[in-house]
């Protein structure tokens, strides 16, 4: 609800303080007195587009402060909440306009932005008139109008949506996997196929290097080893070593002694050389190899690394990308199979969208019955019995709300082509088609403050009665303000203001007054008879006070 609206130097208002109340609040004043104004600057603090110039003639800024009182449940706590905005209990606006067109905006002492007064003008006030465009007329809302209408809810074909359209990616991903694996086909079976042939194991590769250099070497080596181990042999050094002691044996019988010390030695140099000789054998065993082993490994081990060299990957890791290029194999191979499924999936997930969609649309065709009805008994008193109403609900692209397109149309005699409200009613018609339609759909903006802008205009007598009987209704739920030239809508008030243009010292300003109970009499009376209030313009006001 709208609490207070304070105003400072915006157009003709110089100071201006309004504290407004639940139920039905009228606003009344002749023509040009300012009762657009009030809307203007209501509008400029919740960031609505308007007037360019707003600024007092002769002030340095505007500003216009707002007091909304917001119960726990209000959605523009959740605004607020996005915004990461404090809020108990209350929501003040505040915006100025400078005289260089600068705009400055907080809500609760946050600056911030045009974009965020709008999104939170959307969940507090509605204006509803004969050039209303941002509620009613606007054809892109009445859908959404239609389900609060008929308490629909959305959350299955939503779901539903969401889960039609996971199925479309998840099918579309899967058939663009398989393409890009059969782009390669031929590519993963010849080089599977290559290194299945191959099998390399982990640490393969070092080990035949380290044996191939050992092979290598041995070639080089093995030849002096050999003529080592022939001067060794029997008729090498053992042999003369042999022989050597086998003289000095001979004559060690004569020779008192002495040759003792150099026979033992001589023993002890076979002993030694026995066991150089046996080691120089292993040595020979050792470097013994088949030559055609040496080739045999030379081609593994190339083998290897060329394929390493070709897939871009280390030798140990071989095995490891052989895995990966099976495991796209076996993806291409149950490729085929795995899109079947996902193509029975989205069968299922396009009939269970359809079946939802269904629902809701024989639902809002019987919601829309409902409110043609409900319609033609709003407007019999308004004096539109010959009107017809009607509530056209037409298939569209499907989406997460179903797939049906609503528009509300009117024909205002019998017999002629229904269009748009706003192409086809007249100003007065539209007014009352209004009206109607917000009396009808009253339960879908809960806590709103709706504005009703001169909606009476152009109807008279019994109809604007039945008019002001319509918001009064209204205002049982809501907080309405009304601006009217109508005594029968003015006199349903449980609240009146009068607004007048007053000149002071050349300055032409703005004021509104709260009227008490002889004030409303007169004001209700002026309405009435003009200028001169009579004796008998006021006993007309009181009569239409005490109704």
């Amino acid at each position: 609800m709208l609490r207070s609206l304070d105003i400072r130097d915006m157009l003709i208002i110089e100071r201006l303080s309004l504290a407004f109340q639940p139920g039905l609040n009228v606003l009344t004043g002749e023509t040009g007195a300012g009762k657009s104004i009030l809307l203007d600057s209501l509008g400029f603090v919740l960031g609505w587009r308007g007037r360019a110039e707003l600024v007092r003639a002769g002030a340095e800024k505007g500003e216009v402060v707002a007091v909304f009182d917001l119960p726990a449940d209000h959605p523009a706590l959740a605004v607020l909440a996005d915004y990461e905005i404090e809020a108990e209990g209350e929501l003040i606006l505040r915006r100025v306009n400078h005289a260089d067109g600068r705009k400055t905006a907080w809500a609760n002492d946050r600056r911030v932005s045009g974009e965020v007064l709008r999104a939170l003008s959307e969940t507090l006030v509605e204006l509803h008139g004969q050039h209303d465009d941002r509620g009613l007329l606007n054809p892109r809302g009445h859908r959404q109008m239609l389900d609060a209408f008929a308490g629909l809810d959305l959350a299955p074909v939503r779901a539903a949506w969401g889960a039609l359209g996971q199925a479309r990616k998840d099918l579309a991903s899967a058939e663009g996997a398989l393409a890009a694996v059969r782009a390669e086909e031929e590519f993963l079976r010849h080089a599977v196929a290559e290194l299945d042939k191959l099998n390399p194991e982990p640490g393969e590769e070092a080990v035949l290097d380290a044996r191939r250099r050992s092979m290598q070497a041995s070639e080089k080596i093995r030849a002096d080893v050999a003529r080592a181990h022939a001067a060794l042999s029997e008729q090498g050094a053992e042999a003369m070593l042999l022989e050597a002691l086998r003289r000095l044996e001979g004559a060690s019988d004569h020779a008192e002694g002495a040759l003792e010390a150099p026979i033992a030695a001589l023993n002890r140099a076979l002993t030694e050389l026995g066991e150089a000789q046996s080691g120089v054998e292993s040595c020979l065993d050792a470097l013994d190899f088949n030559p055609a082993e040496l080739e045999a490994l030379e081609e593994r081990l190339f083998a290897i690394r060329a394929l390493a060299r070709k897939h871009s990957v280390l030798p140990d890791d071989l095995g490891t990308f052989a895995q990966g290029l099976r495991k796209r194999l076996e993806a291409l191979d149950g490729g085929e199979k795995n899109i079947a499924a996902l193509r029975r999936a989205l069968t299922l997930a396009e009939d269970a969208y359809r079946a939802e969609a269904a629902r809701l649309s024989a639902a809002r065709k019987t919601a829309a019955a409902r409110l043609d009805a409900a319609m033609a008994a709003e407007l019999a008193p308004l004096k539109m019995e010959r009107a017809v109403f009607a509530t056209q609900v037409t298939p569209c692209d499907a989406g997460p709300e179903g797939q049906d397109a609503v528009a509300f149309t009117v024909a205002t005699n019998p017999g002629a082509p229904a269009g748009p409200l706003n192409k086809i009613a007249s100003g007065g018609e539209l007014s009352r088609f209004l009206l109607a339609l917000k009396v009808c759909l009253t339960g879908d903006t809960p806590g709103m403050t709706l504005i009703f802008d001169e909606i009476d205009r152009g109807v008279g007598g019994a109809t604007a009665d039945a008019v002001g009987r319509r918001l009064k209704a209204l205002s049982d739920t809501a907080q309405v303000l009304v601006v009217t030239h109508s005594p029968q809508v003015a006199a349903l008030g449980a609240h009146h203001w009068r607004v007048e243009k007053r000149v002071t010292g050349g300055m032409t300003t703005s004021t509104v007054t709260p009227l008490s109970a002889a004030d409303r009499v007169e004001e209700i009376g002026r309405m009435l008879a003009g200028d001169t209030v009579s004796d008998a313009a006021r006993a007309a006001a009181r009569a239409l006070l005490d109704t």
